[in-house]
């Protein structure tokens, strides 16, 4: 087997490989995953922007009031229960995107309606 022949090889066995991934992917996340669409993802980061506006709130409240002592671990413990709070809503938003752009998730908002009537030619 020449150089040339192993490359194309190589590359055949990886778009079999992503094509498999995309299907097994599309499958699995169109069974269990809600409709995803704009009235579904909306909520979604309204809930990660509320998640972000906790979170920076928990830190404001650390010099509340011109307050210059050193935060205690009780108010660090509840920073960082919001921070990764927060992270983990970035993380699973970013997956939503991440899937969405690769073509595992339908987007219910790009299928066909069957209640529009087509338009007429003109």
């Amino acid at each position: 087997m020449t150089l040339n022949d192993s490359v194309k090889e190589h590359g055949k066995f990886r778009l079999e490989i992503e094509q498999a991934i995309t299907l097994s992917n599309r499958e699995v996340m169109n069974n269990i995953l809600p409709p995803v669409n704009r009235k579904t993802v909306l909520p979604f980061a309204i809930a990660v922007a509320r998640l972000r506006g906790e979170y920076l709130k928990a830190a404001f409240a650390l010099g509340a009031g011109g307050r210059s002592e050193a935060p205690v671990e009780a108010e660090l413990k509840t920073l960082r229960k919001h921070r990764e709070a927060y992270e983990e809503g970035v993380a699973a938003f970013e997956a939503l995107m991440r899937a969405i752009d690769r073509g595992y998730i339908e987007l219910d908002d790009a299928k066909p309606d069957a209640k529009k009537t087509p338009a007429k030619p003109a």
